[in-house]
């Protein structure tokens, strides 16, 4: 059994002694506090936290990484506070160690919520100190190795658990070896049957490529040494989940997926990587377009290497990847090889620039979770941001941007700046206009329009892709809700207030505070929140108002300002709406129903769905403002002759008279006659007449009926 001290032997490679005793104090303290406790497969629960240490031992973590490793469940499962391992041990330590640990304190309504909860407890550490996350992958790699004593349930839900989120945040974070192993395990748990069939097929497979294998290596490793060129070839094995993936993905046999041979080409520096790949395609053929630099542009995690895809002997297709050794020790490591590279005194570019990216990309999730409505939201945001296959776009000044396959204009600009994609109106692909739809492709560059006033679109959250993009918009369309909810408030409060001769502004603040108590809010806004989305009721919230000020007997002073109606430009926002049963129009008399949630619906007067007609709270007199330049929709229904070339007809006319068609329906009622079902964009009541008449006057017309309800 792997002992503390076999440990201590390793650690003696890279750490000092000091610091090996240090992680040997935090082991023999787990041990205590652990003292009794057993894993499920009962062996005795240390072995556990000894490890994950060991995980991070082969990643060259530092040594308060390992102390973290040895103590990371004595805050969860034992009696042990932050407070006292602070005492004992730090607190860098401290604080590593609560980051990883669960909130077992808190009890959540089902297991989906305590997740969110705990991933979200997590992020916030992980701001504060990156290695929270690489001590809670080693931690996850253990278990999901020991996964053999759960029940089947167990294990598919940690399994799945593992898939979504902490394997993809390993390849995120560069760790493809953690990554990779991961992936299998949950495959494994989640699958055995198909999992155990690819594995023997694969161990087949091999031996039968074996010699192959060797062919191609010899002859790749010969033209290096030709051209006297320092690299070492070496095979490279696939592993399960891709393979099955591709299998299914792919619609493709085992045997199609097996036939491709890969090859990894190690050297000592950038300008080798580039002579090693012009002699790999002197050798053989390269396939068209399956040339990919991940050094000139490296990839979010900081992974680097040239991809290439050749013809071999017999027209097998060989994959090589050409890279240098540090850049080998990235695609491994990853953001691990930070520490590698310290515990060598030495710092590398490519190892700082990978902390730096996972830096940044942790401050994004920061961002995220500030914009998200709850936590659940904000692990389904995380999800949607771990997928992988970005593409490179270029900013004006010739800077690279990575973005997820089929990330649009709105994606793009959000990534830039929050600010940016709130104020996006319009975009420049290549020096061209393009809608703010459009998918992106790798090379393009984009210049992003902005106005000071713009605000995002609710439609835009049918096509962005981006975690970071769909929550800023949702928050921002939520603010841009909470803003003109209290802006209707004011004027439905105001309206309710004139009957007693005042106004919330006249009111002075000592009786707003009193009345604010009563109503049990905290604030003037939240108040005329509640008011503008219809959640309380105007006139009682008044006559609270009024109270406090002036008594409980003060009378209407005029009865007859209560009445004053409501104007409405067509253009309020989120919180004035225009009801689909009868179309509105301007110059149609017209009530507002306050509608819990929603705000405030305008309907026309006669409209037979305006429930609540006697109770003055929840119904308001309207008015149009004078100055309305919007399209509103209207329905009619055409009862017409049935000719050849009619819609055309039709079309025309309503083009002529400055309208838009947004409907046409067309129902036969016989041989001779149609009805013809119409919505139109119009200016108001005077345009849609202007636009009857000349629909009328078609010789063929019988009938028109603007339609409501």
């Amino acid at each position: 059994m792997f002992t503390i001290d076999d440990l201590a032997d390793r650690l003696g490679g890279y750490l000092p002694p000091d610091e090996i005793q240090q992680v040997k104090r935090a082991f023999y303290y787990a041990e205590q506090a652990h003292d009794g406790q057993r894993r499920r497969s009962g062996e005795p629960y240390v072995t556990h936290p000894l490890a994950v240490a060991n995980i991070l031992a082969n990643m060259h973590m530092d040594h308060q990484s390992l102390m973290a490793a040895m103590l990371h469940d004595v805050i969860e499962d034992t009696g042990v506070s932050k407070k006292a391992l602070e005492a004992q041990f730090g607190k860098p330590v401290a604080e590593l160690v609560d980051g990883v640990s669960k909130l077992t304190q808190i009890t959540f309504e089902d297991k989906a919520v305590a997740q969110a909860e705990n991933f979200q407890k997590m992020v916030l550490a992980m701001s504060r100190d990156i290695r929270v996350i690489i001590v809670k992958l080693a931690d996850r790699l253990h278990n999901m190795r020991t996964l053999g004593a759960l029940r089947p349930d167990k294990k598919r839900r940690i399994a799945r658990e593992t898939l979504e989120i902490y394997a993809r945040i390993a390849g995120r974070l560069g760790i493809n070896t953690i990554r990779i192993e991961l992936e299998d395990l949950s495959f494994q748990a989640i699958h055995p049957m198909r999992s155990e069939r690819i594995k023997r097929a694969v161990a087949k497979a091999r031996g039968h490529r074996r010699s192959a294998m060797r062919e191609i290596q010899s002859s790749l490793q010969k033209s290096l040494d030709d051209d006297a060129l320092n690299g070492t070839v070496i095979g490279r094995q696939k592993h399960l989940l891709s393979i099955y993936k591709k299998m299914r993905d792919q619609r493709k046999p085992f045997a199609e997926i097996m036939d491709v041979f890969g090859f990894r080409i190690i050297t000592e520096d950038v300008a080798s990587c580039y002579r090693i790949l012009g002699v790999v395609h002197n050798l053989y053929k390269p396939v068209p377009g399956r040339f990919k630099d991940y050094i000139a542009i490296p990839k979010a995690n900081g992974y680097q290497s040239l991809h290439t895809t050749l013809f071999g002997s017999r027209g097998m297709p060989i994959e090589v990847q050409i890279r240098t050794r540090e850049m080998e020790a990235m695609a491994n490591n990853g953001i691990a090889a930070h520490w590698l590279y310290k515990a060598g005194q030495t710092s590398h570019p490519i190892a700082e620039g990978s902390h730096a990216r996972a830096r940044a990309w942790v401050k994004g999730l920061l961002e995220m979770q500030r914009h998200a409505g709850d936590s659940l939201e904000f692990i389904e945001h995380v999800k949607n941001d771990l997928f992988p296959d970005d593409i490179y776009v270029f900013t004006p000044k010739g800077d690279i941007m990575e973005l997820p396959q089929g990330a649009t204009v709105i994606d793009f600009a959000y990534t830039v700046h929050t600010d940016i994609g709130n104020n996006c109106i319009a975009c420049r692909i290549d020096r061209h206009l393009a809608p703010l739809s459009t998918r992106l492709e790798s090379g393009q560059t984009l210049e992003i329009i902005t106005a000071p006033g713009a605000r995002p679109n609710l439609a835009w959250l049918n096509f962005v892709t981006t975690a970071k993009a769909r929550s800023a918009i949702r928050h921002a369309l939520k603010h841009q809700q909470q803003t003109e909810a209290v802006m209707l408030g004011r004027r439905l409060l105001n309206k309710a207030l004139a009957p007693f001769d005042t106004s919330l502004e006249e009111l002075d603040e000592s009786v707003l505070k009193r009345a604010f108590k009563q109503l049990d809010v905290s604030s003037e806004e939240s108040l005329l929140e509640s008011l503008g989305l219809g959640n309380r009721m105007t006139h009682v919230v008044a006559r609270r108002l009024v109270d406090a000020a002036h008594g409980d007997n003060y009378e209407q002073q005029n009865a007859g300002e209560g009445s004053r109606a409501v104007v409405i430009s067509g253009s309020e926002g989120m919180v004035i709406s225009f009801a689909r049963c009868c179309h509105p129009l301007p110059g149609d008399p017209v009530v507002g129903h306050l509608s819990v949630g929603k705000g405030l619906v305008v309907h026309r007067a006669e409209c037979k769905n305006v429930t609540d007609k006697n109770d003055p709270d929840k119904l308001f007199t309207l008015e149009w403002s004078d100055t309305i330049d919007e399209d509103f929709p209207v329905a009619l229904r055409i009862e017409i002759e049935s000719r050849r070339g009619l819609v055309a007809e039709l079309a025309g006319l309503v083009t002529d008279a400055d309208a838009n068609i947004e409907r046409i329906g067309i129902e036969e009622r016989d041989a001779h006659l149609s009805t013809v079902n119409l919505t139109l964009s119009v200016k108001g009541r005077v345009h849609l007449a202007r636009i009857i008449k000349r629909i009328r006057n078609l010789p063929s017309v019988s009938k028109i009926t603007r339609l409501a309800n």
